[in-house]
């Protein structure tokens, strides 16, 4: 639930930040504004689609809200990535977490890992892509819907998603599901 409200602080400051009330960024997310509210006080999860919606109405990337992890050593800052340096998201209530495992935005190439708990995904809205995305299933199933077909992903398989449309994910297994995501231009 912290980590919940802290989402919403950070949602409700930049939004102020951007001279934006909650009319006007309900509207431009196309969401009632008490939900909105709801997710600022920390009082409802949001999905991955509805983040990216909110990221991109509020003109930032969803990487934007990672919470950052421990500093890296010296000499390994922008190139080495340790497990517990790793800049983390939950998606709090959705059953669904997120690692950056890239050293930076700053190149062309973003890796995440995400993990989807039982009977979780990305939300009822498919997530509009930003550049070409690719991944692999590390465990478990993964079911990916891209433009009204669904493919039922195991682990070992991958898959590569051209660069303009939407797609979502669920896990309808009874064991969380691993995707190790690569996206290009490095944009969350």
């Amino acid at each position: 639930m912290r980590a919940q409200l802290a989402l919403g602080v950070q949602i409700r400051d930049l939004r102020k930040s951007r001279g934006m009330t909650l009319v006007d960024l309900a509207e431009r997310i196309n969401r009632s504004v008490g939900w909105l509210s709801q997710i600022e006080r920390g009082m409802s999860e949001v999905s991955i689609s509805a983040m990216h919606e909110i990221a991109q109405a509020l003109d930032v990337t969803v990487s934007w809200f990672f919470q950052e992890g421990t500093q890296a050593k010296p000499g390994e800052a922008g190139l080495i990535v340790r497990k517990s340096t790793r800049k983390k998201f939950d998606f709090h209530g959705t059953g669904v977490h997120e690692e950056m495992l890239s050293p930076s935005l700053s190149g062309q190439i973003l890796l995440i890992e995400s993990t989807f708990a039982p009977g979780t995904g990305t939300g009822d809205r498919g997530r509009k892509r930003q550049g070409e995305e690719a991944g692999l299933v590390l465990s478990g199933v993964l079911e990916l819907h891209l433009e009204g077909e669904k493919f039922i992903l195991q682990e070992g398989d991958s898959f590569a998603l051209p660069g303009e449309g939407t797609h979502r994910c669920f896990n309808s297994s009874s064991e969380p599901a691993v995707v190790l995501w690569i996206s290009t231009p490095a944009a969350y």
